[in-house]
């Protein structure tokens, strides 16, 4: 998703002097790489503040989001997924914060291109990932390995499916009330999961249903990309008659036309208006004409890899 030819972005076009029109998109300023500048720049930051931790949304290329995890009690931090590298260290010194470990959801480029450059900017990092294809892997994780961010708990989620290494991380403040975290990469998007890459429909269920089903269902949702709205209206279109969904359409749509993100959400929301969260629900199944939850989500993905995002 893009804010396209918002007045903020006509702004910066104006600026740069392309002011020409919309029409002339981005030739007039270069290559793509200052479009995602662009793009991201225009995208609002989001601080999520609790007492024992903290986690600041930075939005990245055109619809990506980097998280900066911050352990309060330590100031130790965290960044996941930190695909554009200066904007992590412009962030780490806006919070006077000890950066010391980047978590890596996958190996793609958009969530693990930075990583090469950044333990270059940044020296003593702790690269954890689960894929040797993760660029600077110094620290190798499976399911269920934990680690520390100061005074954060950490345990890896090997959800394998998007990529036959994506982990996901979930994060925990020992003998806190506090809502859990978990980064959920390309695996569990708002509304939505990741195409199968390198998996099956049965791993991508047992990723969901049987790993972040079963995590609290107040923990917050952090994932890679703004698709929202685009999986909502999909939602939508599998389950019609879904309150929820058309409540969180619309609450998207104005959250997002004010350039805000409408991440996170949580698990317990997940449950009510995600379809691949839904495969056991009839309303989804009989949608699908399957009678079982594998066969669901096989068959709802495939609809949404060629699914016409209608513009309402």
């Amino acid at each position: 998703m893009m804010f396209g030819c918002s007045r903020r972005l006509w702004c910066a076009l104006s600026f740069l002097g392309a002011a020409a029109g919309c029409r002339v998109g981005f030739a007039h300023i270069g290559t793509s790489s200052i479009k995602n500048q662009l793009e991201s720049d225009f995208r609002k930051t989001k601080l999520i503040v609790q007492r024992n931790m903290k986690v600041e949304l930075l939005p990245a290329l055109t619809d990506n989001y980097m998280y900066l995890l911050i352990d309060e009690e330590t100031k130790e931090a965290a960044i996941v997924d930190p695909v554009q590298p200066q904007k992590v260290v412009e962030a780490v010194k806006k919070h006077g914060v000890n950066l010391t470990s980047v978590l890596t959801t996958h190996h793609h480029w958009d969530h693990a291109g930075g990583n090469e450059k950044l333990v270059k900017m940044v020296s003593g990092l702790k690269v954890y990932g689960g894929d040797s294809r993760v660029g600077a892997l110094n620290q190798k994780v499976s399911h269920l390995t934990t680690f520390q961010v100061g005074s954060l708990h950490v345990k890896c989620l090997f959800t394998p499916c998007h990529t036959s290494g994506h982990i996901c991380y979930y994060v925990t403040k020992p003998n806190s009330s506090e809502p859990p975290a978990v980064f959920t990469g390309d695996t569990l998007f708002v509304a939505g999961c990741g195409k199968f890459f390198e998996g099956t429909a049965e791993e991508m269920y047992q990723a969901l249903i049987e790993i972040l089903g079963r995590l609290p269902p107040e923990t917050r949702v952090y994932c890679g990309h703004e698709y929202t709205i685009n999986n909502l209206k999909f939602a939508r279109h599998v389950e019609p008659k879904n309150e929820a969904i058309k409540q969180k359409l619309a609450w998207a749509k104005e959250t997002y036309n004010n350039g805000e993100p409408t991440i996170p959400s949580t698990l317990a929301e997940e449950f009510t208006f995600n379809p691949f969260m839904r495969v056991r629900e009839k309303s989804v199944q009989q949608h699908a004409g399957e009678d079982d939850p594998i066969s669901t989500m096989a068959a709802i993905r495939k609809e949404k890899d060629n699914f016409k995002v209608p513009k309402d």
